[in-house]
């Protein structure tokens, strides 16, 4: 019996690559896929320090470092969904204004904490404020969530009381009111890929999984869980 194909992904893409897996399965019900989801940084981490797995799929700029390092085939990658980043309050709290660059900057001024990701959006967001010139003002009512954790739980248990994040992460928590994407003048859209790693030991299989991953079919997947295709 062949091995599981193990994948590790960062938490973005967790619920989007779990119902890709079972779409897979469907046509290739003997082919077993393990999938775990932690912590951007921390999936890179553990593939640099040599953890066997078979695919790597995070931010398309941690691919690319992990390919330049030798820890995923050169030549392997594909580019699987295009994230935009959504803002969230708690479930009945009121919802501020969101849909311009300065409504969305009002908001955050407004706001007595603010919530965001270690991950690519939450560096973007960083920079962000830093060219509105408000970082210094809103330093001290940031709460970063700690790799793995989702912004919006911490909305959700009243933390955070304005939070930014993937919209694939904010839309199935309960306890938040999800009031949007970011408007397209500052929208942060993440590519996540996935590519084959190093260490596989069954590239045939895996190669056969990548291209699923990106085929016409699993657009209304990815639709589903708040992203586009990237293909």
């Amino acid at each position: 019996m062949a091995s599981p194909i193990r994948i590790i992904s960062s938490m973005a893409t967790k619920q989007v690559l779990a119902d890709l897996i079972a779409l897979y399965r469907q046509a290739h019900p003997d082919t077993v896929i393990e999938l775990e989801s932690v912590g951007g940084v921390d999936a890179a981490k553990r593939v640099q320090a040599g953890e066997a797995f078979d695919i790597v799929a995070l931010a398309s700029n941690a691919v690319a470092q992990l390919t330049t390092d030798g820890k995923v085939m050169a030549g392997s990658t594909v580019d699987v969904v295009h994230s935009g980043v959504a803002l969230a309050v708690r479930r009945g709290a009121p919802h501020p204004d969101i849909t311009s660059e300065a409504a969305v900057k009002q908001a955050v001024l407004a706001a007595r904490t603010l919530g965001y990701s270690t991950g690519p959006s939450g560096v973007q967001l960083a920079k962000l404020f830093e060219r509105w010139g408000i970082a210094e003002q809103i330093k001290d009512r940031i709460v970063t969530a700690p790799p793995g954790v989702p912004v919006g739980s911490l909305v959700a248990q009243g933390e955070v009381e304005l939070g930014f994040q993937q919209l694939s992460e904010l839309m199935s928590l309960e306890g938040i009111d999800v009031l949007g994407p970011l408007p397209a003048q500052i929208q942060i859209i993440t590519t996540f890929s996935a590519g084959l790693a190093t260490a596989s030991t069954q590239p045939e299989a895996v190669r056969a999984l990548l291209a699923f991953l990106v085929s016409p079919a699993t657009g209304p997947t990815k639709q589903r869980n708040g992203m586009e295709a990237a293909g």
